[in-house]
């Protein structure tokens, strides 16, 4: 029933938003944002821009009237959205070598910089980026540089690298800049043709590019380490003449049938799909002459350092375990190779078959003991085309398609570097349902339950607050209000993995148990002012309980506050966010304190209070807690123990209540209730709860009236027994 509300709910927020969704493309915002930095922000010394290009959304950056530099605006090419659930933009400029010149944040809507994190902190992020070579990237797929990660902001600054790194590669491969070409959308990968594996001889294999090789003489391999201008390696050459042979390396791609069963023979063919695993292929490397493309190196390390397989942006290494030596080539008329092995290309590279590639190979030139000097060489290849799928007409490349995939790859490459914290966060959350599915049975102990308690209260406070900086907050529903308005997409939430898995339970929790699953048990700021006033207790400092007529008219305080918010959002996000630094959390949590003194101060002010009136900020100001109450009247279960003597006569639970959720009448408010199980504690306890306490009392007085029973009846016996044996006498 939850779940078709739950859709129904969100389909007319759809319906609502739709025509807010439905709108043109926008044009290049490169224009509009240009007039906010000088160009000697982004180039040194440079004076102007040029006008900005019709082709790519790219303004030329002039230094004495000459082309430096071209600007462009990271939201431009790469639409990767904020937690704030929009675009961070930031202009960048790279130079014709393809390496970026400097960097400048122009807007931004992300809270947490907004009202947490210095703006200057972030800007000296970015700026950071002036250097960086984007053929680098090119290579390594984006990952050629370490990311300056700030804390508390770790999505912020990974939304930005990745606008930064995947729109400066778009504008150098548009541009041509570094000898970086375009990447050709050719539509659906070609696949590889259904073939029998006929055998073929050496020349046949050679003579159609089946069997691709690069041979070097002494003399070119001289003459290249001469070029390099290194006069140490041009005053070592290779002795020989300069026609000798240095390497003939040969390559060729056997996991395709025909050209595996010729080279390898069927037994080794065989043996070879047996090693290859789902989605994985192999190539054959052979080679002669005074040059190992293996070296040796491998033996110590583990790693083949001389050779490597790049294809478009990606490189694969081979290492010991993806190698195999082969005895011989079987094709007819192949000549003798001093190294035959055999390179397993694992699927995870996403290495295609059907594309080119290049082995490139590693020479390398001792200049001094232990000092070496290296030149590159490649073999290119590429299948025929009699081993794959005849070409058709090709679709046009989708844009947002390729936007989504980038977009979706972000968000999987952070939830992998969360890997730890979220099997923590999931144990805890599994621990947490279990003790709720068998409250009784965890405080049946008091002393055991106490400390269960606080070691889980302490568990959010450290892991989930201070060390994963992923406290909830109401922030987190006025962004998907937004995004619901403008277009909703899973990305911008998916950024956070943690606080999504919260998300996540917080919405299955609230069926079950309501709110207070989620704030009195696993928000950080919430257990940071029950543990300080545990603390406080300890040391004997007072506790004040506001009448309940005061405390019952503060509870709607924070309902107010709540909608309020949501109002301002509806006009202004970045207002209602600015707004939402009511919550504290920022302060005392994600920040740690350190931040301008007001924000400390009211934070403190607040723990201040909790001191003497337990979560003071959690029963009256709390706007996320009033959101999460709000759909928690829908929970199904009612879970609480309850004896009919509660609220009338009793009072003990009501009046030890540490929220005051317990009406004086005894019924329990769901809507202020935390779930701390402390009433559950108290309906068992035999020395606080009077109905427990007459069960055992009359528990006693029925066993101390059998005793005497017992008593009284082994004395008559005792007495039929003492006459008996007088009248026997």
């Amino acid at each position: 029933m939850f779940a078709k509300t739950l859709k129904s709910l969100i389909a007319l927020a759809l319906l609502i938003a739709s025509p807010l969704v439905a709108r043109a493309a926008e044009p290049a915002l490169l224009a509009r944002f240009l007039s906010e930095v000088t160009a000697d922000q982004l180039v040194p010394q440079a004076d102007g821009f040029g006008a900005l290009r019709d082709d790519v959304p790219v303004a030329p950056v002039l230094k004495g009237g000459e082309i430096v530099a071209w600007a462009f605006l990271t939201s431009d090419f790469a639409g990767t959205t904020g937690y704030s659930g929009k675009p961070i933009h930031v202009i960048a400029a790279i130079d014709p070598d393809a390496v970026m010149t400097g960097a400048v944040l122009v807007k931004h809507s992300e809270p947490i910089v907004l009202i947490g994190i210095p703006e200057s902190k972030m800007r000296r992020v970015i700026e950071g980026y002036a250097g960086l070579d984007l053929k680098a990237e090119a290579a390594a797929s984006g990952t050629a540089h370490e990311l300056d990660i700030i804390s508390g902001a770790t999505v912020t600054v990974m939304v930005i690298d990745d606008s930064l790194v995947r729109g400066g590669l778009k504008v150098a491969r548009a541009l041509g800049l570094g000898g970086l070409a375009p990447v050709v959308q050719a539509g659906p990968a070609r696949s590889l043709r259904e073939e029998d594996g006929a055998r073929r001889d050496w020349q046949a294999l050679t003579g159609d590019g089946s069997v691709r090789g690069l041979m070097l003489d002494v003399g070119q391999i001289n003459r290249a380490f001469g070029e390099t201008g290194d006069a140490r390696a041009a005053a070592r050459p290779e002795p020989g003449a300069p026609e000798d042979s240095f390497i003939d390396m040969r390559a060729a791609l056997v996991s395709v049938p025909t050209i595996g069963q010729s080279l390898l023979g069927e037994a080794e063919y065989a043996n070879l799909q047996d090693w290859l695993g789902e989605g994985e292929h192999a190539i054959l490397v052979a080679g002669r002459g005074r040059y190992s493309f293996k070296g040796s190196g491998y033996v110590r390390g583990g790693i083949f350092d001389r050779i490597q397989l790049i294809q478009g942006d990606r490189s694969v290494r081979f290492f010991d375990r993806d190698h195999r030596r082969l005895g011989e080539i079987s094709a007819s008329g192949a000549p003798s190779f001093n190294e035959l092995d055999l390179f397993r290309i694992p699927a995870a590279s996403g290495f295609d078959p059907a594309e080119p590639w290049r082995l490139q190979l590693l020479v390398q030139r001792a200049v001094g003991a232990v000092e070496k000097t290296f030149i590159t060489y490649d073999l290119g290849y590429r299948l025929p085309e009699r081993y794959l799928v005849p070409l058709t007409a090709l679709p046009v490349a989708n844009a947002s398609e390729e936007e989504a995939a980038a977009k979706t790859a972000l968000w999987q490459r952070i939830w992998r570097d969360k890997t730890v914290e979220i099997a923590v966060l999931g144990a805890m959350l599994a621990v947490l349902t279990l003790a709720f599915f068998f409250q009784l049975q965890i405080t049946r102990h008091a002393r055991a339950y106490y400390w269960f308690r606080i070691g889980f209260l302490s568990m959010s406070l450290v892991f989930i607050g201070w060390y994963a900086n992923a406290q909830l907050s109401v922030v987190n529903l006025m962004a998907l209000a937004g995004s619901l308005r403008s277009g909703f997409t899973w990305n911008a939430f998916l950024m956070d993995p943690l606080v999504f898995i919260q998300w996540f339970a917080v919405a299955a929790a609230l069926l079950f148990w309501g709110r207070g699953a989620y704030c009195g048990w696993l928000c950080p700021f919430g257990a940071l002012q029950e543990l300080t006033n545990r603390v406080a207790r300890f040391f004997k400092l007072p506790q004040w309980e506001l009448p309940w007529g005061l405390h019952e008219r503060l509870w709607p305080l924070k309902y107010m506050i709540f909608l309020g918010l949501f109002g301002v959002s509806l006009a202004s996000i970045p207002m209602a966010e600015k707004l939402a630094e009511v919550e504290p959390f920022k302060t005392a949590i994600i920040l740690k304190f350190v931040r301008d003194w007001p924000f400390v101060v009211f934070a403190v002010v607040l723990l201040g209070i909790g001191l003497f009136v337990e979560r003071f900020y959690c029963r009256y100001l709390c706007p996320l807690g009033a959101a999460l109450a709000i759909p928690a009247r829908m929970r199904m279960f009612d879970w609480l123990r309850r004896y009919r003597d509660c609220g009338s006569p009793c009072q003990t639970c009501a009046n030890e209540c540490p929220v005051q959720a317990i009406h004086p009448t005894g019924e329990i408010n769901p809507n202020e209730c935390v779930n701390c199980l402390h009433c559950q504690v108290l309906y068992q306890s035999d020395d606080k709860c009077p109905v427990i306490i007459r069960q055992l009392k009359r528990r006693a007085r029925d066993h101390a009236s059998a005793e005497a029973n017992k008593g009284a009846m082994n004395r008559a016996l005792g007495s039929q027994e003492e006459e008996k044996e007088t009248s026997n006498v």
